[in-house]
């Protein structure tokens, strides 16, 4: 699927009818929502599971070195 499709796609799906609600409400089963839920688990559970890159770190320290600067001051 193309970028422009897919946007075509994106935008149909969100049009609002006349008084500023959804032309049709969104719903899934709970079977579909079970599974999206699991998936979306799993994908963050793996995501944890990687270590936090060098850069990151090298950042986040820079930060918790600013804000105990900012307390002190």
């Amino acid at each position: 699927m193309t970028v422009d499709k897919g946007n075509k796609l994106a935008r149909a799906g969100l049009e609002n009818g006349p008084d500023g609600t959804l032309a049709t409400d969104p719903k899934l089963d709970s079977g579909s929502q079970k599974r999206i839920g699991d998936q979306l688990r799993a994908m963050y559970d793996e995501l944890m599971q990687q270590p936090v890159p060098d850069r990151f770190r090298d950042l986040l320290d820079q930060l918790d070195k600013n804000g105990q600067k900012d307390r002190s001051q």
